[in-house]
């Protein structure tokens, strides 16, 4: 009675099928069988799943409210106050219940304030289901920066006025903007597309974009519905220190719940129709009592010293990433392993990785390979190429050892049955 069996495609990833129970870093199917959950829904779960410092609150707010839809309520506001103290380029802030939705807003916002069509995106990030950004993601070689629709039944329109530019490349950016100049609304992508896995921006990159979006009149957006509040209270834009005119947020910030929104300029955004502008917002679930409340609670515990939230996840993503060196490294594995905080991933690679057309001498079969038997050990990792793995709270120093002693295990049955194409024999 459900299409394929999951209510989304990426779920439909062979066994484990169906889930029972989550709690803290440790999953549970419907066959009793428990993971220690390295896919954390994406990376939506940051302290854990089922938290109780979020669950509480949330359920309390549910209690007391569940839907008015007209007005505002006083959890809406002291979001706003956080997001705002938060995130260096907000000074207003919209709740939407998605990532896509905020993309969406963003997107038309752009449009409406320059009056201009096009936007300029990068291949391998992903801003969510929105017909105008469903293009070149993961793309293979001969679609790589050409053609390649995420759906069918898009319009073909939608999709012709999104440019597609190379990330790291600025080179790329600026022939575009110049080819379509005066045509180009926003310049959009995640800072560190973790839609491929984790790729970084390079020394000046992310400046280069902010002096030539500024330079052409269009507006730089920042997806950072992964990366915002997993890598610092303010995102990555905090950490770069350059700030863009909008961003978008989520995932993380409920740690799971339904919430996500759109901040930046409050010129732009009071053009919004909620200010009077000739934008529309709309949404009855907008900033649903039970969902605010746990976003309010989950940056509460991200702001607090005694947690120390980012000193943890830094430190275990760090001692994650130097023990899957060593080990490839030790097997003779063609192999390069990077992230960032909280974000670790191994792709099957010789270094160096600083674009997608990097990605594409990654061994699919290999990353795959890995991913499946770590799960069918016990430890999920989603089974699909370029796809990265997240460390919550609720992970410890000795969950990640007891991962890279069954990774080692991994690797050398895979070297055993030739599952690594190139790789020296183990020693």
């Amino acid at each position: 009675m459900i299409p394929g069996g999951v209510n989304s495609a990426t779920r439909r990833i062979g066994p484990p099928w169906a889930f029972d129970s989550a709690r803290g870093a440790r999953v549970v199917d419907l066959d009793g069988r428990d993971y220690l959950d390295f896919h954390a829904a994406f990376g939506a779960v940051l302290l854990g799943h089922a938290d109780e410092r979020v669950a509480r609150p949330a359920a309390a707010a549910a209690a007391r409210m569940d839907l008015v839809g007209l007005g505002v309520t006083a959890l809406e506001v002291e979001l706003a106050e956080l997001v705002v103290e938060a995130i260096p380029c907000a000074e207003m802030t919209i709740s939407t219940m998605s990532g896509s939705e905020a993309v969406a807003q963003a997107v038309r916002l752009a449009r409406a304030v320059t009056g201009r069509r096009r936007i300029l995106k990068f291949q391998g990030c992903f801003h969510g289901s929105y017909d105008a950004v469903a293009r070149n993601v993961i793309s293979p070689p001969e679609r790589t920066g050409r053609w390649d629709p995420l759906s069918s039944g898009i319009l073909p329109d939608a999709l012709e006025h999104t440019l597609v530019a190379e990330f790291n490349d600025l080179a790329s950016v600026q022939s575009l903007l110049e080819e379509h100049s005066g045509e180009v609304a926003a310049v959009l992508l995640e800072p560190t597309p973790h839609n491929v896995g984790a790729l970084l921006p390079e020394p000046g990159f992310l400046e280069g974009l902010r002096e030539l979006s500024s330079q052409h009149g269009a507006l730089l957006v920042f997806d950072e519905v992964i990366s915002g509040f997993r890598h610092a209270l303010g995102g990555f834009q905090e950490l770069s220190a350059v700030t863009p005119d909008l961003t978008t947020f989520g995932k993380a910030v409920g740690n799971g719940y339904p919430i996500a929104g759109l901040a930046g300029r409050a010129d732009l955004l009071s053009e919004f129709s909620s200010a009077g502008g000739p934008v529309m917002l709309a949404g009855t679930f907008n900033g649903t009592a039970s969902a605010t409340a746990a976003a309010i609670a989950t940056i509460s515990v991200l702001k607090d010293p005694e947690v120390a939230f980012y000193e943890h996840v830094y430190g275990l993503g760090d001692r994650m990433r130097a023990g899957l060196r060593e080990i490839t490294g030790d097997l003779g594995v063609p192999a390069t392993t990077t992230g960032l905080g909280s974000v670790f991933v191994t792709y099957f690679l010789d270094g160096p990785v600083r674009s997608y057309r990097d990605l594409l001498r990654n061994d699919d079969h290999a990353y795959l390979t890995f991913h499946r038997r770590m799960s069918e050990r016990g430890f999920l990792m989603y089974p699909m190429a370029l796809k990265r793995n997240h460390l919550s709270l609720a992970h410890t120093a000795d969950d990640v050892d007891r991962t890279l002693e069954v990774a080692d295990q991994v690797l050398r049955v895979m070297l055993r049955d030739g599952d690594l194409a190139g790789a020296e024999r183990a020693r």
